[in-house]
């Protein structure tokens, strides 16, 4: 009788379904590890446990039958504005949206917010917009220490590439590049500020003119003034 209780727990163990979530009969989509094809999806503690061409439901706690669906990792929009606030702008305005009312519902969990906060506002957008949101969201920082709106772009006195530095080696895992955005001007002082600024924090650069200059070439630009990677 003794050894009766632990047989006993074995067997009820053994009978515990071994994922969480199943979904059943998916085209699954994974670029990473080449998969284009039917197959079952189970999670298990939030994660994915096993992706196969049959997985049995009986293992599974839930099971939900996604046929016709596709059924993929969560995208990743390298390029949005979601720094979100009262200003008639980008930078802690209107022109920004809310990064969990537009992700989820269209397959995205992690969005790259390209150069809206500057070094001046970013603590602000990460305290308000990057720490609450659902979705996971990274930076490129503008150059401009103001950030993104209109005219403030346009000041090369506040486009100091060590302050930028400074701030990207203090947040490696949010800051993931450096912008440079709408600058008018013929020089290049935006573009070479936001290249060391990038060099300094090993990050790359990502470049938005709206419009090229015959005297500010997109050539040069990519030819003599960008790095590798950027």
């Amino acid at each position: 009788m003794r050894f009766l209780l632990p047989l006993c727990f074995a067997a009820s163990l053994a009978a515990q379904p071994a994922f969480d979530l199943l979904l059943k009969n998916g085209t699954v989509i994974d670029p990473k590890n080449n998969i284009n094809a039917r197959r079952d999806v189970a999670i298990a503690g939030g994660k994915i446990a096993a992706v196969e061409a049959s997985i049995d439901p009986a293992r599974a706690k839930k099971v939900i039958d996604v046929a016709g669906l596709y059924v993929s990792p969560g995208f990743v929009d390298l390029h949005v504005h979601v720094f979100y606030g009262d200003n008639a702008s980008y930078s802690d305005g209107q022109l920004s949206v809310i990064p969990d009312s537009h992700t989820f519902r269209s397959g995205v969990t992690t969005v790259v917010d390209a150069g809206t906060a500057g070094s001046k506002n970013f603590e602000i957008f990460k305290k308000r917009i990057i720490d609450r949101s659902k979705t996971r969201v990274l930076s490129f920082v503008n150059i401009v220490g103001a950030g993104m709106g209109g005219s403030v772009e346009q000041n090369q006195n506040d486009m100091d590439p060590n302050i930028l530095i400074a701030l990207a080696k203090k947040y490696p895992d949010i800051i993931v590049g450096v912008k440079t955005a709408h600058y008018a001007g013929p020089e290049w002082t935006a573009v070479d500020n936001a290249v060391k600024a990038g060099t300094g924090a090993n990050i790359p650069v990502m470049v938005d003119f709206g419009a090229f200059r015959l005297d500010r070439p997109h050539e040069e630009l990519i030819t003599k003034r960008l790095r590798p990677g950027d």
